[in-house]
């Protein structure tokens, strides 16, 4: 009984052994399963009534094996292995492992590794400071060692503390005296725990860096507003945009039940009948002539003569509403090109001052109608703007008609007025937002209202939604030889 007793006794002094003041031999335990004590280790003194002298006795005491987990170990940034809280040690004590010591030391729960690993990358990144008895405060490069969690989170709040108060002043970190005008220790519930705290002047600091970054952003705020103002100021400066027009009305004016009835009647009527005839250009327009304003029909050399015509004439009528304009028919450019593709002298004789009563040269826009065999476009010699347009409902392009035409426009200028215009510098335009047909039939009346909408001065802000109610108007207007 006694020797039982006896037995568990040492049993308990073993497992209580404070196995920190003990040194193990690589080789040895790994060639013995005998834990093996050195006494003479010159750091361990071990007097007769320890436990460890009582240990020593047996030497062949068989300790529970631990196997090794062998697993990677993050470096430290410098090259060394720094293990936190490895062992309970004092604050002013550190102390470095191997990387085989650290890996063996670390056994078990993944967790706890990985918890310790993201600790202690934690607690690198840091610089610490304590403060020691007589010596203040001190700053230390090596991570912080402590005995207890609580503790460490009191010195790694502390830490932040220091760094916010040492990179005052515009980020220049502050000699240590002024450090420790700022610091102050602490004690909590009447013990030392070596906590360091701001103190009044340190907090004052802070509030002044706190202000000092409000009043840039206040700084920041009035610069943004001055430059609106400015900008506003500049935008006021440069040219305004040209305001778009609204939808005018004139070109638009609806027909009356009594001016449809007419159209109608006029459109299916006898064939034969004249209906109209137009003294100054003799033209004579039957049923089956006006038959062409009609849904899906081409439109006739008579009925564009007439329509432009008239225009010239509702420009007599009111010259300070509408371009000075010339209208040419639909024979003129055919005639020009003649056989050999240009032929200024068979027209010579078409703008005398006795027909038209005015030169081409006063003209603001001169207009001439191309027929492409069974397609009609609109060429425009744009004296106001210096431009040679050419306008196709289904967006072609003629160089050769505008370069005909340009050659005409200084033969002619030179001819009757005997200058010597240059055109070189003038602009070649292929008109291309000009509203454009969405069928086969409707070419003429296209090239009609291109004329009738640059005549008045307005931009073309039709489309071929219109193009029905311009046939029923252009046969109303013909009908009383009258261009609204």
């Amino acid at each position: 009984m006694g020797g039982h007793s006896s037995g568990r006794k040492r049993n308990d002094e073993f497992l209580n052994l404070d196995r920190r003041h003990l040194q193990i031999s690589t080789p040895e335990f790994q060639s013995s399963k005998r834990l093996k004590f050195s006494s003479s280790t010159p750091e361990l003194t071990v007097s007769s009534r320890t436990a460890v002298s009582r240990i020593l006795r047996y030497p062949n005491a068989v300790p529970r094996l631990h196997r090794e987990v062998h697993a990677p170990v993050r470096p430290h940034k410098f090259g060394s292995f720094t293990a936190v809280n490895q062992f309970r040690a004092t604050p002013s004590t550190t102390r470095d492992f191997s990387a085989e010591e650290y890996s063996g030391s670390k056994m078990g729960n993944k967790l706890i590794n990985h918890y310790e690993k993201v600790k202690r990358s934690a607690l690198d990144s840091l610089k610490f400071f304590k403060v020691n008895q007589g010596d203040g405060m001190m700053l230390e490069d090596s991570t912080m060692e402590v005995d207890d969690d609580s503790r460490n989170a009191d010195k790694v709040a502390t830490n932040f503390q220091y760094s916010a108060i040492s990179e005052l002043s515009d980020g220049h970190v502050m000699e240590m005296d002024k450090v420790k005008e700022l610091m102050v220790p602490m004690s909590l519930d009447g013990h030392d725990h070596d906590l360091v705290v701001l103190s009044k002047q340190g907090y004052q600091k802070l509030l002044e860096e706190v202000h000092r970054n409000e009043h840039k952003i206040e700084g920041l705020e009035f610069q943004i507003k001055f430059n609106q103002e400015k900008w506003s100021s500049l935008q006021l400066l440069c040219p305004s945009r040209k305001i778009e027009e609204e939808i005018p009305h004139e070109p638009f004016v609806p027909l009356t039940d009594e001016e449809e009835a007419e159209v109608r009647q006029a459109l299916s009527g006898n064939r034969r009948n004249i209906l109209i005839c137009h003294e100054d250009s003799g033209i004579q327009i039957t049923g089956e002539i006006m038959r062409c304003l009609r849904p899906t029909a081409w439109l006739n050399d008579e009925v564009i003569n007439l329509y432009l015509a008239l225009l010239k004439e509702r420009e007599r009528r009111e010259p300070k509403k509408y371009l000075k304009c010339h209208f040419f028919n639909t024979f003129f450019y055919q005639k020009l090109l003649g056989k050999a593709g240009y032929d200024y002298k068979s027209v010579r004789r078409w703008t005398t001052w006795g027909k038209l009563g005015y030169n081409l040269i006063d003209c603001e826009k001169i207009f001439v109608p191309i027929h492409l065999k069974v397609h009609w476009c609109l060429a425009v010699i744009n004296k106001k703007e210096e431009k040679f347009q050419y306008l196709d409902s289904l967006g072609g392009r003629n160089p050769n008609a505008l370069n005909v035409l340009a050659k005409y426009f200084v033969d002619e200028v030179k001819d009757k007025n005997g200058k010597d215009i240059d055109v070189r510098s003038w602009k070649l335009e292929y008109v291309d937002d000009l509203p454009e047909q969405e069928n086969s039939y409707d070419c003429g009346v296209f090239m009609i209202k291109y004329a009738d909408f640059y005549s008045r001065g307005l931009d073309l802000c039709f489309s071929q939604d219109h193009m029905s109610y311009f046939r029923h108007r252009t046969a109303k207007e013909i009908l009383k030889l009258r261009a609204d």
